[in-house]
């Protein structure tokens, strides 16, 4: 018995912010946001909270997968930026949806989220404790960055991904590997809220940390030694080769990160799918909408290896082989 991905499913909004665009709020250019990122466009919030996008793409799922909401069994929504602190987004896809049996909860690996999500599901489904699950990742990414920084203003963008999950006795997730790295977590982080109480002296506010702050240097030496060991452990663990694998669908940060493991690995670009050039960084959301671009497109048939891998704050990264 293994773990199927049935259907995807992406939501994103319906307003397209520009690189010139962008020019207009800070110093920058597209020629100079091209070249460093890969990144043309992203779709932005014009107001829609990130449940927003994680309904939408749910409601995609149960329609595609032709299943009855109150069969489902499992929702799992990734994200770092929630509508609440709690109810959790789960919950909230939960009662939209109608899948009153289902247990929901989010989980937090940033970028990697949905990998992880979709690691905790299966492990639900091969141990037996459910049958079926939905795993969105979603985020409004928009809420949470510095517009005058323009180091981080420029690579992020809002939208949702997701898919719908079952047990089968056909081939699905084939292995597996999720890893941590707290040592260096200072590197890259979002949402620092100092304690301010009643009985302590501190101030409160927002602070400063609170927006995402990077060090894009320290990331990218991160993601380029993290995601070139994944991929080739998950792939010998395995026992399959490059010419084995159909597409690699790689959390759609930087292209300069894909050009170089696509070196490292020395496995040809043309088999990273990318679409960040239209959607920019959408972290946990990213990978989903991506494998769900490419099954929307017809890229992919039934039997098709596929390699999904993601590295986010924490740090973390995730690595999964899966026939399609």
């Amino acid at each position: 018995m293994t773990t199927r991905i049935i259907a995807t499913g992406a939501s994103v909004p319906e307003q397209i912010i520009t690189n010139d665009d962008i020019a207009k709020v800070v110093e920058t250019s597209d020629e100079w946001i091209t070249q460093r990122t890969g990144i043309k466009q992203r779709h932005i919030s014009a107001g829609e909270n990130t449940s927003h996008f994680a309904i939408e793409t749910a409601k995609k799922l149960i329609e595609r997968a032709n299943v009855n909401p109150e069969d489902i069994e499992l929702i799992i929504v990734a994200s770092v930026t929630p509508d609440y602190g709690t109810p959790s987004l789960g919950c909230m896809v939960q009662k939209a949806i109608g899948a009153s049996k289902a247990v929901a909860f989010d989980i937090t690996a940033a970028c990697s989220g949905f990998m992880f999500a979709l690691s905790v599901a299966d492990k639900y489904i091969q141990t037996g404790v459910y049958s079926n699950a939905i795993v969105i990742g979603a985020e409004t990414l928009s809420k949470i960055v510095d517009w005058s920084d323009r180091t981080t203003c420029v690579l992020f963008g809002d939208g949702a991904g997701g898919a719908y999950v079952e047990k089968s006795e056909k081939e699905g997730i084939i292995k597996e590997e999720i890893g941590s790295k707290g040592e260096i977590y200072e590197i890259l982080t979002q949402g620092y809220t100092p304690c301010a109480n009643a009985f302590n002296d501190n101030e409160s506010g927002v602070d400063p940390l609170w927006y995402v702050n990077m060090n894009g240097r320290e990331v990218f030496k991160f993601a380029t030694k993290s995601v070139v060991k994944s991929i080739d452990r998950v792939m010998e663990n395995a026992g399959v080769t490059q010419e084995d694998i159909k597409y690699i669908v790689p959390h759609q940060a930087n292209i300069r990160i894909v050009d170089v493991i696509s070196n490292k690995l020395k496995i040809p670009k043309e088999k990273f799918y990318m679409n960040m050039d239209r959607f920019g960084n959408t972290s946990s959301a990213s990978v989903p909408m991506a494998l769900n671009e490419l099954n929307e497109k017809g890229l992919i048939e039934r039997g098709d290896k596929i390699i999904l891998t993601g590295f986010g704050g924490g740090m973390t990264w995730g690595t999964m082989l899966i026939t399609w």
